[in-house]
């Protein structure tokens, strides 16, 4: 029987791919059993570089921007939701070309937020809700934790 694969946000993974340029590697996932992780981060898959100015959601939240309802701005002013969903379509993807089940995804990211992200105006303040990445995954049946 083969392992379950669990999609990881890849700086959770370990890998420096932050909007800072850094990782912030979590050993303990939270996963019981033996499982095949895929380290994933939508907003370097969607062609955002590292480093590059911190990004928050405005006007709602993940759900919210899948619904043209809702921006990410980053830091600089600088719309950058085209990436933010389009590294959700990606993540997605992959989630599905894998049969992902289950995501374990960075707390609090515009992208991987699973239940509280940033407020939207910088602040440091956090609101409840979904990063894009999450409510995509969320919206086609995948459960996503956060780290």
């Amino acid at each position: 029987m083969s392992k379950p694969i669990v999609l990881v946000s890849a700086c959770l993974a370990g890998q420096k791919v932050r909007y800072d340029g850094r990782a912030c590697l979590c050993t303990e996932l939270g996963v019981e059993g033996d499982v095949h992780q895929i380290a994933f981060c939508p907003e370097m898959a969607a062609g955002l570089p590292v480093p590059r100015p911190p990004a928050e959601i405005q006007g709602g939240d993940g759900a919210a921007v899948l619904a043209s309802k809702a921006r990410v701005i980053d830091f600089q002013g600088t719309d950058v939701t085209e990436f933010f969903v389009r590294g959700a379509e990606q993540a997605l993807a992959v989630a599905q070309q894998h049969q992902v089940k289950v995501a374990i995804l960075k707390q609090n990211s515009p992208s991987c937020g699973c239940g509280r992200i940033y407020e939207g105006d910088f602040s440091g303040n956090l609101k409840n809700g979904d990063g894009v990445t999450a409510a995509l995954l969320r919206q086609h049946g995948i459960k996503v934790v956060s780290r």
